[in-house]
């Protein structure tokens, strides 16, 4: 951690105090020290150093968990070719990026700003850009960069597949990610259209080195990184997760995970998104990932003390 001692660990939670700096930092310096392949060692370290709390959403302990991941993306630096969809910077004059919803903004609200990062040659690829909030775009004989979140349009965020849900066209047990780009890839007007019905629209920049960036302002890591909801959880902790999926013939997931990441989706007290890494094996994982559970903070035993006397 570079914060000050007296820091908050993360001072956007608006429902509990999760403590200052002071009461995490040797207990990470001692995970850091933990040895990697020493399974044992790190069990005994979070079961003797953590006191596990679970979390409630008004009683109800158990909720969503969804997964993503970073998508791949072929792109060019000029709009060129078959490269006619934007992938747009986030606009520094005050006042441009919440102006405009995403309809307004695929019309060419953006247009002739200098705000073009990237363009891709799939719009359905460049919509789950942003719902995964980061990628590897695959430059036309440039190599390869990757890109990340940086900030949304202030609209509310509506989910596509909820709609499909709604209006009959696919069932809630087959609404999944893939699920969604299918149907979007077999009726482009209607997908076009569906996409628009969602305002949100995210901005993002150029990242160098590893990646992706989690909203913590780390990497991420595959299948250990967790996206919540930073009104009621703290980036930073560590958490214990129990998931079973609903409708995909998976395994459950029983795993240590660290709350590193946001999401516009990921909303309440019991929500989360699992991150699975990049490429096709995590994008089909994180593409049927719908499962309901319940998750435990692990919080130094102070502090638990504090938000759960007697504990």
């Amino acid at each position: 951690m570079t914060l000050p001692d007296a820091a908050p660990l993360d001072a956007r939670p608006n429902i509990a105090d999760y403590g200052s700096v002071s009461a995490w930092r040797a207990l990470c310096e001692a995970a850091v020290a933990l040895p990697p392949e020493d399974d044992a060692a790190t069990r005994r370290f979070f079961e003797t150093s953590f006191i596990p709390l679970a979390v409630a959403d008004d009683g109800a302990g158990e909720g969503l968990f969804t997964g993503y991941y970073e998508i791949e993306l072929n792109g060019s630096r000029e709009r060129q070719g078959r490269y006619q969809t934007p992938i747009y910077r986030r606009p520094s004059e005050p006042g441009i990026a919440t102006r405009y919803s995403r309809a307004e903004i695929e019309d060419g609200a953006l247009a002739g700003h200098g705000l073009e990062l990237l363009w891709v040659d799939d719009p359905i690829d460049a919509f789950f850009l942003e719902i995964q909030g980061s990628g590897r775009v695959r430059l036309k004989g440039r190599g390869t960069v990757r890109v990340g979140y940086d900030g949304q349009n202030g609209q509310p965020y509506v989910p596509v597949g909820r709609l499909l849900v709604e209006r009959g066209i696919m069932p809630r047990s087959q609404t999944t990610m893939m699920a969604i780009r299918d149907w979007m890839s077999r009726y482009p007007a209607a997908g076009t259209a569906l996409r628009r019905e969602n305002p949100s629209y995210v901005f993002f920049r150029e990242l160098s080195g590893d990646g992706p960036i989690g909203a913590e302002g780390g990497v991420l890591t595959a299948e250990r990184s967790l996206a919540v909801d930073r009104a009621f959880i703290a980036l930073g902790i560590p958490i214990w997760l129990e998931a079973d999926e609903r409708f995909a013939p998976a395994d459950g997931v029983r795993r240590l995970v660290v709350a590193q990441d946001v999401g516009g989706a990921i909303k309440g007290p019991v929500r989360g998104d699992l991150f699975w890494g990049t490429g096709r094996v995590a994008a089909s994982r994180a593409g049927v990932m719908n499962a309901r559970g319940r998750y435990y903070l692990l919080l130094p035993r102070d502090i638990a003390g504090r938000l759960v006397p007697g504990r």
